[in-house]
């Protein structure tokens, strides 16, 4: 790739809004790969490992970092743009725990060693990270976690078992959520740790979906040893850590662009069954119509707030169960419309490209748990938002 710019060159945040938009989608043009664009499925490391490290010469890898860490240093407003973009031209995540969780939380929570150890390994894709959160008891329920953690001179002794743990076959680190005290409150004993997945005692073991696609993986811990050294914000105070981290990752859950991507297929679809001169098909396509114009319209009030450089509530929690509903209900359609071609599996060609009907809805299934289930998120907001009782 012939431009290798790095950010602290840029000041990013000064140029007008359309033409940082205009710049950014012309470099994804010029150097992201076709073959990987919309991709159907999260990418493993050997299909988009070459693009994480042309985003690294760049210097894009971390666009919400500051630069002085190595990142672009965009502002709310800039990032959302970034985003955006990303969404739009069809960019394939990257294993991108790193840079979107590991990475701002050292930032903000970690030691000066820490962060002089960590970060520039994520930069420089040394060290790719998955997250250790749930496990076959505690999903939802996250604070319910068992995987323990037992003081032995200066590391921690680790026994537990995480699951649904996204690329864990890609990572060679992992942060993990353990339960460093067993009295008291269950939110109150829990800590947050870095560990290297080549460490002695753990175990990891891809899980093949019904997508036939092995997106996550468990996580077994046996007598796994951790420095002291590798808690993040201190001993038992891992549950506001991880608190704020999903409500960061909850607006991007929230975004509509899933849903318009969805809509663009069943379109196609549609089109080719000849279902828009069925009165029933076109209610309800115009009632997901709308739906996702308010869904998108509710997205844009809380991306506002962000850019003012505003703080985001439990309220925040309504975009998640809004955009996955729609999504699932979308999908439904699209098996509908597909007709005797919904159970087969593989791609369906259309007009405007083609449409993955089975797998599709397969894949909107799960998106109603990820994140903190959408009966969780109801219980934040009667909660915290609405103020009912318990």
């Amino acid at each position: 790739m012939t431009n290798t710019t790095t950010t602290q060159q840029v000041n990013y945040n000064g140029m007008d809004d359309d033409a940082f938009r205009q710049m950014v989608h012309d470099w994804f043009v010029e150097n992201y790969p076709e073959e990987l664009r919309f991709p159907p499925e999260r990418m493993h490391w050997d299909q988009c490992g070459d693009w994480y490290m042309t985003l690294a010469k760049k210097g894009w890898l971390a666009p919400g970092w500051p630069a002085e860490h190595g990142g672009m240093g965009l502002d709310a407003n800039k990032l959302l743009i970034f985003m955006d973009v990303n969404e739009s031209y069809g960019v394939g995540r990257t294993p991108d725990q790193g840079m979107t969780m590991v990475g701002p939380l050292l930032i903000q929570h970690g030691t000066e060693e820490q962060r002089a150890h960590y970060l520039p390994k994520i930069l420089a894709g040394e060290h790719i990270w998955c997250q250790g959160y749930s496990e076959p008891g505690a999903g939802s329920d996250l604070a319910n976690l068992s995987t323990s953690a037992v003081r032995d001179g200066d590391d921690y002794l680790v026994n537990g078992h995480k699951i649904w743990t996204t690329l864990a076959m890609d990572a060679n680190q992992i942060f993990v959520l353990v339960r460093t005290d067993k009295e008291g409150k269950k939110q109150q004993g829990i800590t947050f740790l870095l560990v290297p997945l080549d460490t002695p005692g753990i175990t990891v073991r891809p899980i093949v979906n019904l997508g036939m696609h092995d997106e996550f993986a468990e996580v077994f811990f046996d007598d796994v040893r951790v420095p002291v050294a590798n808690v993040v914000g201190g001993e038992h105070q891992g549950w506001g850590i991880a608190k704020a981290l999903l409500g960061h990752e909850r607006i991007f859950i929230g975004s509509p662009k899933f849903a318009i991507l969805a809509m663009s297929r069943l379109k196609a679809l549609a089109d080719m069954a000849g279902l828009f001169a069925d009165p029933l098909f076109v209610d309800r396509y115009t009632q997901l119509k709308m739906d996702i114009a308010d869904l998108g319209a509710a997205y844009k009030r809380f991306v506002e707030v962000l850019k003012r450089g505003g703080h985001i509530g439990a309220e925040v929690s309504m975009l998640k169960i809004w955009n996955t509903e729609t999504q699932q209900r979308v999908m439904d359609l699209m098996l509908d419309a597909a007709g005797e071609h919904g159970g087969v599996w593989g791609e369906l060609e259309t007009a405007d490209g083609v449409a993955r009907a089975a797998g599709d809805f397969i894949g909107a299934r799960p998106t109603t748990i990820y994140g903190g289930s959408n009966e969780v998120q109801r219980n934040i907001l009667a909660k915290a938002v609405l103020k009912l009782p318990s």
